[in-house]
C-alpha cells in the first residue's frame, strides 16, 4: 500500500512533464504501457549509464554504501566504523564529494570514443542526494558537494554529439531501506 502510494505520488509529479514522440505520458499504468521503446534505443546496442555521487568518497564495494553503513554487522558497516567511526554519518561525506576533476566534456568524449550511442547519469540514487540543481531540496550537487549541476553539464555535453542523453531516478529509499513495509 505504501509502495503504491509513493509510486502514485512520484508518477503524478514526474510523468506529466515527460513526452515521447509528441505524446504526453499520463500518471497511469495504462499510459506508461502505451509508449513503446523508441527505435533509437532498440538500435543503439551500446550505451553508458553511470552512478556517481557521495558514495564515491568512501569508494568501498557499492553505491549502496549509504544504506549498508547503518546495518549493524554488515561488512560495510564494519568497514565504516573502522575507518570513519560511529559519529561519522553519510551526510559527512558530502563536503568531501567535490568533483574537482570532473569535466563533462571529457567524460562525454570518452563515451563517444567507446562507441556509445547513449549515455547519462543516475540523477538521484537511493541515498537521496540529487545530482542536479534541484529547486525542491538543498541536498543536491549544486548546493552541496561539487556545487555544480552534474546532470545538466552531462546533458549539455551529450547534446553536442550524436548520442542520446538518458538519466534515471532511483528515489527508492522506502523500498531499499525498509523492505518489510
Amino acid at each position: 500500500m505504501i509502495r503504491t502510494a509513493i509510486f502514485t505520488i512520484l508518477t503524478f509529479l514526474l510523468l506529466p512533464t515527460i513526452t515521447a514522440y509528441g505524446q504526453k505520458y499520463r500518471p497511469t499504468w495504462e499510459s506508461v504501457k502505451q509508449h513503446q521503446t523508441p527505435d533509437w534505443f532498440r538500435d543503439a546496442k551500446f550505451g553508458i549509464y553511470f552512478h556517481w555521487g557521495p558514495y564515491a568518497v568512501p569508494a568501498y564495494k557499492t553505491e549502496w554504501y549509504s544504506r549498508w553503513m547503518y546495518v549493524n554487522g554488515h561488512e560495510i558497516n564494519e568497514y565504516h566504523l573502522d575507518n570513519y567511526g560511529a559519529d561519522f554519518g553519510y551526510k559527512d561525506f558530502i563536503p568531501m564529494f567535490r568533483g574537482e576533476k570532473f569535466d563533462a566534456g571529457e567524460w562525454v568524449a570518452l563515451f563517444e570514443k567507446s562507441g556509445a550511442k547513449f549515455a547519462g547519469p543516475v540523477a538521484e540514487h537511493a541515498d537521496g542526494f540529487a545530482m542536479w540543481d534541484s529547486q525542491l531540496t538543498e541536498w543536491d550537487a549544486m548546493d552541496m558537494g561539487p556545487r555544480r549541476d552534474v546532470v545538466g553539464e552531462i546533458a549539455k555535453a551529450i547534446g553536442k554529439t550524436d548520442m542520446k542523453f538518458i538519466t534515471t531516478f532511483h528515489h527508492q529509499w522506502l523500498y531499499a531501506w525498509y523492505p518489510t513495509m
